[in-house]
């Protein structure tokens, strides 16, 4: 059996304390308990286990996330192979928290499914009240959930690092979480774990984003090691089409006015001080003036541009050395 250092009800009383204070207005953790108290209803002394789904209803599910099961699944082998060794379970879930693929050792099924951390289980913050799956969602950013950070008391045994996986819409299309249940996972090594479940979650958005739009060109302004690049989906009139999460932070780009589908190039004649914006729109010139060997008119047309105005934004930017001599 799965046991914490922690008392329970020292724990549901701590989480009692805290949901009913002033705390959840300044830390995430704490406004998750309120939420999983107050909003859902939860009580930390539930010990009844997720339900699960049936065989068919399971298969119905996979079933239409089958592109981000096509797209997640060799990313979730090669991160299995370092994972299981070390005795935890690798789950990817769907937006709605309900776990659609896992990989663990057959020796440690036990261990996890006691708290019903498993395939059908939905493991959402309204089921299941704080923890690494359903909280990252409901924050829309990576987590690390310590034992006694959990909600419910019969999951204190667990320590969960997940990362939620982007939509093409800017959404959440579901969610990496590894979970431990060894006492001796120090924070470092938790951490590092959440980098590389952080960095999974980037690539797989990233190339669902890809997917979404065929059709389109893409930029890419800039890359964030929190948040990954800011993906812009461009067509074939210079309209945007989409823009993916860190790009609309970036560009602060509402999805009102991506559905007005602005022309990519007023971004590149205007070179707006919007966030890093003239730094992104260098990297752009740069990037372009190497594809085309410094080449203006090459460049201009690549960018969808006329000439004369990359000439002056060429200039403006102090990007001269990089034309062709």
């Amino acid at each position: 059996m799965l046991t914490s250092p922690v008392s329970a009800d020292h724990h549901a009383g701590m989480i009692r304390r805290v949901a009913m204070s002033s705390a959840p207005s300044r830390s995430a953790l704490a406004a998750s308990w309120s939420r999983s108290l107050l909003h859902h209803g939860l009580e930390p002394e539930c010990r009844r286990r997720p339900e699960r789904l049936s065989s068919a209803a399971l298969r119905d599910r996979r079933e239409a996330a089958r592109t981000l099961l096509r797209v997640a699944t060799p990313i979730l082998d090669r991160l299995a192979g370092v994972v299981t060794e070390t005795g935890s379970a690798l789950m990817l879930g769907l937006a709605d928290g309900l776990i659609v693929e896992e990989r663990l050792r057959d020796a440690d099924r036990p261990m996890f499914g006691e708290v019903g951390l498993t395939t059908g289980a939905r493991w959402s913050e309204a089921d299941e009240g704080t923890n690494g799956i359903g909280t990252a969602l409901a924050e829309r950013r990576a987590m690390v959930i310590w034992r006694d950070q959990h909600f419910h008391n019969r999951n204190l045994a667990l320590t969960c690092m997940s990362a939620p996986i982007e939509a093409p819409d800017g959404g959440n299309a579901g969610v990496i979480d590894i979970s431990s249940c060894r006492r001796d996972l120090s924070e470092g090594q938790a951490r590092l774990i959440a980098l590389t479940v952080q960095d999974a979650a980037i690539r797989i958005g990233s190339e669902l984003f890809r997917l979404a739009h065929p059709d389109a060109r893409l930029v890419t302004l800039a890359t964030d090691p929190h948040s990954g690049p800011c993906l812009i989906a461009v067509d074939d009139s210079d309209l945007i089409v989409s823009c993916n999460r860190a790009a609309r932070r970036m560009l602060r780009l509402s999805a009102e006015d991506i559905a007005r589908h602005p022309p990519f190039a007023d971004l590149m004649r205007q070179g707006r001080a919007r966030g890093d914006i003239a730094g992104a729109v260098r990297s752009e010139v740069v990037r372009a003036l190497k594809r085309s060997g410094g080449n203006v008119t090459l460049a201009a047309r690549d960018l969808r541009i006329g000439r004369s105005t990359l000439y002056r934004k060429i200039k403006s930017l102090g990007l001269t050395g990089h034309l062709k001599s």
